[in-house]
């Protein structure tokens, strides 16, 4: 191998990471993803996963995905908009507009990638941009990117956004996600689109962890307020989560999605998604429709219940949260890391997150919970950290 010069400056950085307890790694599985993952030739039972209706190796979605595959190959070979558009992806994007009410959709290799594209083409000098203060990295990136005024907002504080509109004095973008991906907690969504209106500002809703697991047909948070695709002209849904698969898409009016055809880079010059990808999306989408869809919703709701009533006994405050998200806020990194480390040495996979990804002295366990998890599993992971914490407290 060669000899690399690293830089100081690189070196430093990467010391600075590791003393405040804030160095990242990557860990590598040997398994498919489910709620036992194998680690080291070790299996564990994981709390960390974002596949929040088991669905990532559903028999059925495999199958899909195999089947797809013979039928379409393994590659899109080009852009949507060169020759890489397939029947596959067509199909796909007419149910989601139908399941959703949304007149056209856009489909993405990934959600950062999608809102990349609809920030970054809607917002410019003249169209400022506001957010949650707590939105994910992928909208505050693509804001960065539009070279736009940006602002962000106290988060879920209706009334500190209204004072920055006032403030910017011209209507722009204003996003959030609709379940917030290291809290757990939910927009208030209705409020925002009648400030939006009000103002005439466009509104973009980031629906990534709560479409398919949430509201009446999976249909996310904007079907828990009862919004329409008039109250919310966009958004954005990724197919890694609670669909089990990969890939993102956003929904619009035709006029919109004409709009961003022209003018979003990321959607432009992106080889499309696999067709056969597109192909068991739409299985999974038919699979959160069904029946077994709404069991599985039933079964999660049942397990945030259950996690909540033995939290409450917990010298750690579980966060507001109703969704697939319940992190546990430790508060120091050091902490949350030496919880971490204490449930891997039982068998349990819970991750630590720290800053930056949350603001500081904000560390906690982020759990995850999923359909696929049984009742028991919950309570294990409960009793486990029953005996850790009165470990710590002896």
């Amino acid at each position: 191998m060669p000899a690399f010069n690293t830089p100081d400056w690189m070196l430093t950085a990467l010391d600075e990471r590791r003393q405040q307890h804030l160095f990242r790694s990557t860990k590598v599985m040997a398994s498919p993803q489910s709620t036992r993952l194998t680690q080291d030739d070790k299996e564990y039972l994981a709390f960390c996963s974002n596949d929040y209706l088991g669905l990532a190796n559903h028999p059925l979605l495999k199958q899909t995905m195999a089947d797809a595959a013979q039928q379409f190959g393994v590659g899109s070979g080009a852009s949507h908009l060169v020759c890489g558009h397939l029947d596959a992806h067509a199909a796909l994007e007419q149910e989601l507009c139908e399941w959703l009410g949304y007149e056209r959709v856009l489909l993405f290799s990934t959600g950062y990638m999608a809102n990349l594209a609809v920030i970054s083409a809607l917002a410019n000098k003249q169209r400022p941009v506001l957010m949650d203060k707590l939105n994910h990295a992928s909208l505050i990136d693509g804001a960065r990117l539009s070279d736009a005024i940006f602002k962000r907002y106290l988060h879920n504080n209706v009334e500190s956004a209204a004072k920055h509109m006032a403030s910017l004095g011209q209507a722009g973008v204003l996003a959030s996600d609709g379940i917030f991906s290291m809290d757990g907690d939910r927009a208030p969504l209705a409020a925002l689109a009648n400030l939006a209106q009000q103002q005439d500002w466009l509104l973009v809703v980031d629906d990534a962890h709560g479409l398919g697991c949430m509201g009446e047909d999976g249909k996310g948070t904007l079907a828990l307020e009862n919004l329409s695709s008039e109250q919310v002209p966009f958004l954005m849904g990724t197919f890694g989560k609670a669909f089990g698969v990969a890939g993102a898409f956003v929904a619009c009016s035709n006029d919109m999605a004409d709009y961003l055809t022209q003018f979003a880079r990321p959607y432009i010059y992106t080889t499309a998604m696999p067709p056969a990808v597109a192909a068991t999306v739409q299985a999974s989408l038919q699979l959160i429709r069904a029946p077994e869809g709404e069991q599985r919703r039933q079964t999660l709701a049942q397990h945030v219940a259950l996690l909540r009533q033995r939290a409450a006994a917990w010298p750690y405050d579980m966060m507001p949260s109703d969704s697939a998200i319940q992190p546990l806020l430790i508060g120091s990194s050091e902490q949350a890391l030496g919880i971490s480390a204490a449930l891997q040495q039982r068998g349990i996979l819970c991750k630590a997150i720290r800053p930056p990804t949350v603001p500081p002295h904000t560390a906690r366990l982020r759990i995850t919970l999923s359909a696929e998890h049984s009742r028991e599993d919950v309570e294990h992971l409960c009793d486990t950290l029953d005996a850790i914490f009165h470990d710590v407290s002896e």
